[in-house]
């Protein structure tokens, strides 16, 4: 018998036939991750849609047997090929696992299934009168397994921390569908190693994250949004080492935006803008507290000090959540990117925040020198070292791999990260040495022999 019509049994026996899918019945989705297509004729074999830790258990334990590849599939809104299925593969999808089973006042926690959508478990939060901070743009469709398997960044990490910070309990299921529970709620707990941070951030590549316990924090009673036109990035950084000391721990954003992509914003896109066209450098900034008349007049003093100083030259604060939500409406406008400036690479990288400008002057030269009509944007998180960049691919211009060449040369020579919140996946394989040691590609490598010695789990991504 043909081993994938065998397997197709046992997984059907193991779950149910109604939780298998092969052939035509195969949704096209199941085929790519959000940008990544599989290569052609190298679909899954079958889709399955385990509803439980146990289900997925099975599954493993089938497929560890036959030696038959698994790709974990969450809500497929991943931008570097991680979730895409390789050759003869299952895809594994948690789409059924979408339960929120607690919300723990007490504990300040929510406990919830992998393939729950991020809102989701926000709502969730929202409804006990908690919060649960990370967001990101996809937050309707991506879910919370993929979010821990990738280590997902987004826009409050200033305050907050990525992902990682935020994951106090996992269960996971490993190659062989050994399960391993450890639902911990509890902040302090130091009994032996921390074994979550093993597979946060692992890409579905040691085990099948199922459950997980997450940390939830209270509400901001208040609101401060700030638009800015500063001079130049050393303004930026004056402007970033105020606000921290006098914002602290309320500062939960600060984007900032360069002239390219403001010109973009407030012209393709539509977008109204808050203040002038002139400017060095763009930062929006947000703070969240607990006082709102309070908050807002240590806010509006820090902006008036560093316009006072000229460190700001021009600014706007918004006098409501509608337009504090249109401040941010000009850089939630890489959405448009598509409309507006496509075809072109995209980049999520870091740098050291002091060396930004420099990294950006470099990186625009060597792009120049290759090719002297390039058009490129940038704007990040900064404050967190996070740096977007979208270079505008030409048909007389270098190609996909050229650019990525010049971009990621560029940051190995900063001593910066190819990967600050998107993972690894299949897209920046070839340049994951470029930001990690011969040394620690090699304990990588140990660590996932001794958990995927057959090498069934997400095979051919991260290294």
């Amino acid at each position: 018998m043909d081993t994938s019509i065998s397997v197709l049994a046992e997984l059907r026996g193991a779950i149910g036939a109604d939780s298998v899918m092969a052939g035509d019945a195969m949704e096209a989705k199941h085929f790519a991750d959000w940008v990544v297509k599989a290569a052609e004729g190298a679909g899954p074999i079958a889709v399955a849609y385990p509803r439980s830790t146990a289900d997925v258990s099975a599954i493993l334990r089938v497929c560890h047997a036959h030696r038959i590849p698994v790709v974990p599939q969450g809500g497929l809104t991943g931008l570097v090929g991680g979730a895409t299925p390789v050759a003869g593969c299952i895809a594994l999808s948690l789409s059924r696992m979408r339960a929120v089973e607690e919300v723990d006042a007490a504990a300040a926690t929510i406990t919830v299934q992998a393939g729950v959508p991020l809102q989701v478990v926000q709502e969730a939060a929202d409804a006990a009168g908690l919060l649960f901070p990370l967001d990101i743009g996809s937050r309707g469709s991506c879910v919370i397994g993929g979010n821990v398997s990738t280590n997902a960044g987004g826009n409050r990490v200033l305050r907050y921390g990525m992902t990682r910070e935020l994951v106090l309990g996992i269960e996971v299921v490993l190659a062989d569908g050994t399960v391993m529970t450890s639902l911990n709620k509890m902040l302090k707990n130091n009994a032996g190693y921390d074994l979550k941070h093993l597979f946060i951030g692992s890409e579905g590549t040691l085990g099948v994250v199922t459950r997980l316990v997450l940390r939830l924090f209270p509400k901001p009673e208040s609101v401060c949004t700030a638009f800015c036109a500063l001079p130049d990035y050393a303004a930026v950084l004056e402007l970033l080492r105020r606000a921290r000391g006098k914002l602290g721990g309320a500062l939960s954003a600060f984007e900032v935006i360069w002239p390219e992509f403001y010109k973009l914003a407030t012209t393709e896109h539509g977008v109204r803008p808050p203040v002038g066209a002139a400017a060095g450098v763009y930062v929006l900034m947000d703070s969240l507290g607990s006082d709102q008349e309070q908050d807002t007049a240590i806010f509006s003093a820090l902006i008036e000090a560093a316009l006072e100083d000229g460190v700001v030259d021009d600014a706007v604060i918004a006098q409501s959540y509608r337009e504090s939500r249109e401040f941010w409406s000009l850089r939630d406008s890489v959405a448009e990117f598509q409309r507006t400036f496509d075809p072109h690479v995209g980049f999520d990288v870091s740098v050291p925040i002091g060396r930004m400008q420099e990294f950006i002057d470099d990186c625009r030269a060597h792009l120049v020198a290759r090719y002297a009509p390039v058009r490129a944007l940038w704007f990040g998180h900064i404050a967190d070292s996070n740096l977007h960049i979208c270079v505008k691919q030409e048909p007389d211009g270098p190609t996909k791999k050229e650019i990525d060449q010049i971009v990621y040369g560029r940051v190995r020579a900063f001593g910066g990260s190819v990967s600050a919140e998107h993972g690894i996946g299949l897209l920046k394989k070839p340049y994951l040495e470029y930001s990690r040691s011969p040394v620690e590609l090699d304990v990588m490598r140990r660590v996932k022999a001794a958990l995927d010695p057959e090498g069934i789990l997400n095979p051919g991504k991260v290294f």
